[in-house]
């Protein structure tokens, strides 16, 4: 078991020498592996690189991606934020709420953190700068909307959980629902109330948002907003219905994106060549990462990695809710340093077993993870969410703005966390009534 102790700390120093995350387990894997297999170290890992390879439900992430992609290369994305700041302008703190609103849509259409984020940075920053909204809440408000493509279904990382917990897709995503939504109406209530208190100064923009007559709005919403809608319940119904696996369902959100794109008058080659390009790209760092963390994990097995868990928690004493608090502490102190896929590939073999033998709710226990997870996206120093927002803020907007923009935000996250630890049948309820419906 010494090996297998080692070999967190062993991970952790070539991340923080600057080694991409896959290489980094690959190597710790194969190093720790050879104390076990010896020379066929390498069989053994090609075994678990082949089964994280043809995995069914993983399929679902490039199709998940795609969607995202086509929607915001095609400009369909710029239309529905426009239909947002219509309708939500006039609220106190409208606009900050039209980019949340925006983030929850498109975290339904996309499913992936990082792409959500960027796409309603680029079109929030400039439009809030224009109505004198301060940088600090921009940032936070970007960074907690881009963030909701962790919770709202369709999420990958829930994709990904329920695969390698060996649990529903649809019991999870059902599951995730309403704690999703109640994490809305937070950050939702405080921009409002943040708004009515620091109002942002009335500018020509905010004039001619109100002179937009009404039939303009409803045209913009029933072309804009309402086949985005109608996509995101093709997707999600037939998931949570069960006529769908997550592939077929995320294949059927591809092919709706592409068809709203021709209907739009806004599909080119070069436009799909792009979107391919960028689903390319973000799968196979998703998928490359899930094989290198299948390779971790069945090493630190192999060197008594889950015995060594286990006895930590016997050891410790602990009740069913100190191995909840233990398990989510963990998985809080991995987000700082390790990219979503790494922690969930990493923690979610090793928690499961331990979960089910107490007992425990996984649907429950899963939801209060990902939630976590979102959570140390925004905790600084080492956010994630801060990192994707300063690749595409101007330059008068600080590290240091960000830090603070973000922190109400992590405050309603952990709020939500200890509504769901407190009501479990916020996050159990809602699987029992649809799910295989």
């Amino acid at each position: 078991m010494t090996i297998a102790a080692l070999m967190f700390p062993a991970l952790f120093v070539f991340i923080l020498a600057g080694i991409p995350i896959a290489l980094s387990l690959s190597i710790v894997s194969a190093v720790a592996g050879y104390f076990v297999f010896g020379e066929n170290i390498f069989a053994q890992l090609f075994g678990s690189f082949y089964s994280a390879s043809t995995n069914f439900i993983l399929a679902a992430i490039p199709m998940f991606v795609l969607m995202g992609a086509i929607l915001e290369r095609s400009g369909i994305a710029e239309r529905l934020f426009k239909v947002m700041q219509i309708w939500l302008g006039r609220l106190p703190g409208g606009l900050a709420v039209a980019t949340i609103a925006m983030g929850a849509v498109f975290a339904a259409a996309a499913g992936v953190v990082g792409a959500v984020e960027v796409m309603i940075g680029m079109m929030a920053i400039p439009a809030m700068q224009r109505f004198r909204y301060s940088n600090s809440l921009i940032s936070g408000t970007i960074c907690a909307g881009g963030s909701l493509g962790t919770m709202i279904p369709p999420s990958v990382i829930a994709v990904m959980y329920a695969s390698l917990a060996q649990m529903s897709v649809g019991e999870l995503l059902a599951g995730m629902m309403f704690p999703g939504l109640v994490m809305i109406a937070f950050f939702i209530g405080f921009l409002i109330v943040h708004g009515m208190i620091w109002p942002p100064e009335k500018t020509e923009a905010s004039f001619e948002i109100e002179q937009i007559s009404l039939k303009e709005k409803l045209t913009l919403t029933l072309t804009s907003l309402l086949p985005i809608v109608c996509l995101i319940f093709a997707v999600l119904g037939s998931l949570l219905a069960g006529i769908a696996s997550p592939t077929e369902a995320a294949s059927v959100g591809a092919v709706g994106a592409l068809a709203l794109c021709i209907a739009y008058g806004r599909f080119s080659f070069s436009m799909l060549r792009e979107s391919l390009k960028i689903t390319t790209r973000i799968s196979a760092m998703i998928l490359l990462i899930v094989a290198a963390g299948t390779m971790f994990m069945g090493a630190f097995a192999a060197n008594g990695g889950s015995r060594l868990i286990r006895s930590t928690v016997e050891t410790a004493g602990f009740g069913e809710v100190g191995i909840i608090i233990f398990f989510l502490i963990i998985v809080f102190l991995l987000g700082f340093v390790l990219d979503w896929t790494a922690n969930v590939l990493i923690c979610v073999p090793l928690f499961t077993p331990i979960i089910k033998q107490a007992g425990i709710d996984p649907v429950w226990f899963g939801t209060m993870v990902i939630i976590v997870i979102q959570t140390s996206y925004l905790t600084p120093p080492m956010a994630s969410s801060i990192f994707y927002l300063k690749s595409i803020a101007p330059p008068d907007m600080t590290y240091g703005q960000m830090c603070r923009g973000v922190v109400p935000f992590i405050l309603l996250q952990l709020l939500t966390l200890a509504m769901v630890a407190m009501f479990p049948a916020l996050s159990t309820w809602l699987p029992d009534q649809i799910v295989g419906f």
